[in-house]
């Protein structure tokens, strides 16, 4: 089936071929006719399965169908753990919906509120929000739900490991009763699924679930590598990639910023995006790692299902993640669509148990990259880390530590 089949608006098919969108993904093909039809959907599938297209194509075909016969008023709500995600679904929404004339706003926190309050009252059709920011503007009257027909819960298992069950639930109260409820998520537990059965109304379940969580397209490995020499093998893995784009990610942001400084002294730009950064410094650095032209990106997990960037080549896990299920999400960073992808892990003597435990979530062993001794010796003598003195370098960690602070006291 092709998306000129579906029984949707001329407009988004217009759209849809101009964005190269010919076939639907399995996710895509399975829920986009029960959308369509106002049936509540349980949906279940691994990231980088065009889960976003997926609900986004048959919401602005409803919304623009009704657009001129029904009053004013948001139409959708898009509810999603992070700023950055509010953001990218924004611009799939907007792309795909660019000939219909409905409009997406994607409502965040960490920037100026003015200027989102003009937004309101110039009309939205379709609301993409984190949950602080829109009850902050609903208990100041800029925003009613009074109108909403859809709601949707995206990466819905992230929302409840972040807590925002409670902010869900005062939601649902403030929504029309006979609404569609469209519940997306890459994984499913006991916990996520009760909560899911509380919100929707005789769903239709899909899951779209392959016995390998990790996408096909993704190649991924393990290399032993101690603590203490994670930056030099790191060094090589850019330096052998100079021309592709690398997304690094780290357990703290602390350790962000430490690698990043480890990065300097051997003369390779990077930047960083984790929580102590300013809202308007985690646009700009999206914004750079976007276009390119910087091509290091170092992570937390807090921004690993928030990062949805074109043409990812290289995955690295610097830290294997606390969270088995977050390899998934991570790795999940590359081999988007139909393009291939690598991924590849730095494991210490200390992370070994947090590697079996990774397995045993994955059912099956992450291919080991054997590194003969001489290979590794030559990898930390070959770096072109300049050596800097320890007092030098401690000043350097704390003058980065202390920065995030001074901001904050700043506003």
């Amino acid at each position: 089936m092709k998306f000129e089949e579906f029984d949707i608006t001329p407009e988004i098919k217009k759209s849809l071929e101009e964005l190269g969108f010919k076939k639907p993904t399995d996710i895509q093909f399975k829920s986009i006719p029960a959308i369509l039809k106002g049936e509540d959907v349980l949906a279940i599938a691994q990231t980088g399965t065009g889960k976003t297209a997926a609900f986004a194509i048959p919401i602005i075909h409803i919304v623009h169908e009704q657009k001129g016969r029904t009053h004013d008023g948001i139409k959708a709500v898009v509810m999603v753990p992070t700023h950055e995600l509010a953001i990218q679904i924004t611009e799939v929404f907007n792309s795909i919906g660019q000939y219909t004339g409905v409009k997406t706003f994607s409502l965040f926190g960490g920037v100026d509120q003015a200027p989102q309050i003009k937004q309101f009252e110039e009309g939205v059709d379709i609301l993409v929000t984190t949950p602080g920011r829109m009850f902050d503007l609903m208990s100041q009257g800029h925003i009613k739900l009074d109108r909403v027909e859809v709601l949707v819960l995206d990466e819905a298992d992230h929302m409840m490991d972040l807590g925002f069950i409670k902010d869900i639930q005062d939601v649902i109260k403030r929504l029309p009763k006979n609404r569609q409820t469209l519940f997306f998520s890459a994984t499913i537990n006991d916990k996520i699924k009760k909560v899911a059965y509380s919100l929707v109304r005789n769903a239709i379940r899909i899951q779209i679930s392959p016995k390998d969580p990790v996408s096909k397209n993704i190649h991924h490995s393990v290399a032993f590598v101690e603590m203490d020499d994670k930056r030099f093998f790191l060094e090589r893995v850019i330096n052998e990639n100079a021309d592709k784009k690398i997304l690094v990610f780290v357990r703290t942001k602390v350790r962000a910023e430490r690698v990043m400084l480890a990065l300097e002294r051997m003369g390779i730009k990077s930047i960083t995006i984790h929580s102590d950064k300013e809202q308007e410094d985690r646009l700009e650095v999206m914004k750079l790692f976007r276009s390119g032209e910087v091509k290091i990106l170092i992570a937390t997990d807090i921004s690993a299902r928030g990062i949805d960037i074109a043409n990812v080549d290289y995955v690295v896990n610097y830290d294997l993640p606390d969270v088995s299920e977050n390899y998934v999400h991570r790795v999940g960073r590359t081999g988007r669509g139909v393009q291939k992808g690598q991924a590849i892990s730095f494991c210490s003597e200390e992370e070994k148990d947090m590697l079996h435990e990774i397995e045993s979530f994955l059912d099956q062993p992450i291919k080991v990259l054997e590194i003969h001794k001489g290979d590794y010796s030559q990898t930390i003598d070959l770096t072109n880390e300049k050596h800097t003195d320890w007092k030098t370098l401690m000043k350097e960690i704390q003058k980065h530590d202390e920065e995030p602070k001074k901001k904050k006291k700043k506003r």
